[in-house]
């Protein structure tokens, strides 16, 4: 599947901000889009990123965190846990259709719609560089920061 051309998007951010792509030109972004706030693999993922974040950081890449639940509930997760990055609520799945991570998704033997675990590097200049579709949480924070260091 070729990727969408993404040359901006803007969403509400934790930390009573709003976060837009554009505003973060000079550094690497990585944006990963997770399923759900307080799940087994999407706080696993969490972590992953927290703990290498201050490589991420003398990688000049900021990251963020990207699913469909409230700011509250943001708030909480990112609290709970200590990530020192940014969550971004796309309740009404603007980013989610603009990256196209929604697909249908088997629990518990039922079809729901969801966010398929993906991870997206923005080059300093904005330029989509890098995409993981349908990952597993595991060891991918390791994964994206090797390929930052590239960069």
């Amino acid at each position: 599947m070729s990727e969408p051309v993404i040359t901006d998007f803007e969403l509400p951010s934790t930390g009573n901000t709003t976060f837009k792509l554009s505003a973060q030109r000079g550094k690497n972004v990585v944006v990963y889009f997770y399923p759900k706030d307080n799940t087994s693999g999407c706080t696993l993922e969490g972590q992953e990123f927290r703990d290498l974040y201050p490589d991420f950081g003398k990688a000049n890449t900021i990251v963020v965190g990207v699913s469909r639940d409230s700011l509250k509930s943001h708030e909480g997760f990112k609290a709970a846990h200590g990530f020192p990055f940014e969550l971004l609520a796309d309740t009404d799945e603007t980013a989610c259709e603009l990256f196209k991570v929604m697909k249908l998704k088997n629990m518990y033997g039922k079809q729901v719609r969801g966010i398929e675990r993906s991870t997206f590097v923005f080059d300093k200049d904005g330029k989509l560089v890098k995409s993981w579709r349908g990952l597993k949480a595991p060891g991918h924070a390791a994964e994206v920061l090797a390929f930052v260091q590239t960069l």
